[in-house]
């Protein structure tokens, strides 16, 4: 069937997410047949470069052979099982190996389907834990400015993009923001760790203040993706953690998008070598194959509910908790990075990328060029209104997928693109810059 035929009855059927669908009016869709590695196919043959991991979740490539043999094999064993009054292997497994894993002692795993779902989780638990240790004036949160930790109505709460926020903000609870540490809000000759110290300055000030009404804060460590790609010094996690000890406040730590070797370590809280109380993650879990999100918390919040009382139980659920399938490809996720020593690989591959980035660095048009880890981001100059629209247009005619956020571009590929593929990106990338 032809691409022309796919788009036609996608349009009719489907409503995409993030989308103004009027604007397929004139903005085709891409329609997807195979994937291979980095590379999409469409069904004219068409090749796309995936340097934006289709959304931050695939690790190791499309059609991974090692991750399909795993679900090959679980399919025949069990495909889900109800995980209220029932366990699984697969289940008790990821658990077992995600506390191994994991910073400090997060010994208890909840599981939930997406990210949205794992902030969810975060923010019910610690508010439901600070009520049942009797505390129950603890119903606030905070969270920093520019944040973002999805788009159901709990997780809107506590995100600070506009964009997704404000149509919805009558349904919402109010939250509080306080300033980013992202190192782009720097005054003139301030350095990041600098600019970092005196973020948290400005977060102990609030937090000593309200503390015995604000149950979490909660915080995407080191890089706030949908805010641009914002990255920041670990010393405001560090210093996050104290404060929140001080006062008696839980630490969310919303690895959604950063965990799992994105940021050049597992989890990016192992950079500041803090244990958040509650850790989030979700999108690479799985290598980019099926929906499953986790929350991991430690011994001393899952015994505020372990009671004789059913009320004082977590009461949540979704149908599909901890599903074998989802499991199982996560298990497969976590052989690949202890076979092939992918974070250690990781740091030299980006040490080779660095260089093969120097000329769009350099570029007269390229600002605020920045790396963590397989994440690199930089903002274009003099872009105008409708420069995300136009970039991502012509990045398809180079054979490429990006997708800016207003004017900042960022790479976020799997991780196991080459050095000749990286090439390629780097260079359509600069004839891109040329003419949007």
């Amino acid at each position: 069937m032809s691409n022309k035929a796919f788009l036609e009855r996608s349009l009719a059927a489907v409503w995409h997410p993030c989308t103004q669908m009027k604007q397929h009016e004139t903005l085709p869709l891409v329609p997807i047949s195979r994937g291979n590695g980095v590379w999409l196919y469409d069904f004219g043959g068409n090749r796309y470069l995936d340097a934006v991991s289709s959304w931050w979740v695939n690790l190791f490539g499309h059609c991974n052979p090692r991750i399909n043999a795993a679900l090959k094999e679980q399919l025949d064993k069990l495909e889900h099982v109800i995980l209220a009054g029932f366990t699984h292997e697969p289940v008790i497994q990821l658990s077992e190996r995600l506390s191994q894993l994991a910073p400090g002692n997060l010994g208890h795993c909840f599981y939930g389907s997406d990210g949205a779902s794992a902030t969810e989780i975060a923010l019910k638990m610690s508010f439901h834990s600070w009520r049942n240790r009797g505390k129950s004036k603890k119903t606030g949160f905070v969270s920093l400015q520019n944040s973002y930790h999805g788009e159901t109505l709990g997780a809107l709460s506590v995100t600070d993009v506009a964009l997704f926020k404000d149509i919805y903000a009558p349904l919402l609870r109010q939250s509080v923001q306080v300033p980013t540490p992202d190192w782009r809000y720097a005054a003139a000759g301030e350095t990041s760790e600098a600019y970092a110290l005196r973020c948290a300055t400005s977060l102990e000030n609030h937090i000593s203040k309200h503390h015995e009404e604000i149950a979490a804060l909660i915080l995407e460590p080191l890089v706030q993706c949908a805010a641009g790609m914002g990255m920041y010094h670990p010393v405001y996690l560090k210093r996050a953690r104290e404060i929140c000890d001080q006062y008696e406040v839980h630490l969310i730590a919303d690895e959604i998008a950063v965990g799992f070797g994105r940021t050049g370590t597992l989890f990016a809280c192992e950079q500041a070598g803090i244990q958040p109380d509650f850790l989030c993650l979700s999108k690479g879990i799985t290598g980019g194959y099926l929906p499953l999100s986790v929350v991991m918390t430690h011994d001393g919040v899952y015994q505020t509910f372990y009671d004789d009382e059913v009320t004082r139980g977590f009461l949540h659920s979704h149908s599909y908790t901890g599903n074998a399938l989802a499991c199982r490809a996560a298990l497969a996720t976590l052989d690949i990075f202890e076979q092939d020593h992918v974070i250690e690989r990781n740091r030299e591959k980006t040490t080779q990328i660095n260089e093969l980035m120097i000329p769009l660095r350099d570029h007269p048009r390229v600002k605020n060029f920045r790396q963590i880890g397989m994440i690199w981001a930089f903002e274009v100059d003099n872009a105008a209104p409708d420069f995300a629209k136009n970039f991502y247009l012509s990045a398809l005619s180079h054979e490429l997928l990006l997708r800016p956020i207003g004017n900042t571009v960022y790479f976020m590929p799997p991780y196991v693109i080459t050095n000749d593929e990286m090439q390629l990106l780097v260079e359509r990338t600069l004839e891109i810059i040329k003419t949007v």
